[in-house]
């Protein structure tokens, strides 16, 4: 969807339904597909498109770069949904910047008192 907008297409974004890739390994090569083409896509912006407008499937204009941003922004909600539905499970899962907040206090020089 991003790298078709970035393109001044409209979205063609086919939903997620099962019928797209059922099952592990048909998921695998449909995701790898699509981050190749849109990795494609990417490649080819150069400063003066990343600086114009596209429209995002709502209509909206917005600055390129900034909608790539936006990408960014919406697979880390993403990734904290699984995180969260994970967690409800009892799932460990691994820290998304290397350390768990234990480590980090732990590794923390000072610690904070009920005055601070």
């Amino acid at each position: 969807m991003y790298a078709e907008t970035v393109r001044g297409r409209p979205s063609r974004y086919p939903g997620h339904e099962r019928t797209l890739a059922d099952g592990y390994d048909a998921t695998l090569t449909y995701y790898d597909r699509l981050h190749s083409e849109s990795r494609a896509i990417f490649s080819e912006l150069d400063a003066d498109a990343l600086a114009r407008k596209c429209l995002t499937p709502a209509g909206t204009p917005i600055t390129t770069w900034k909608w790539l941003r936006a990408m960014f922004e919406h697979e880390a909600h993403h990734r904290g949904q699984i995180y969260l539905m994970l967690g409800t499970r009892g799932v460990k899962t691994p820290p998304i910047f290397g350390l768990t907040s234990e480590e980090v206090r732990a590794r923390s020089v000072t610690q904070l008192t009920n005055s601070e």
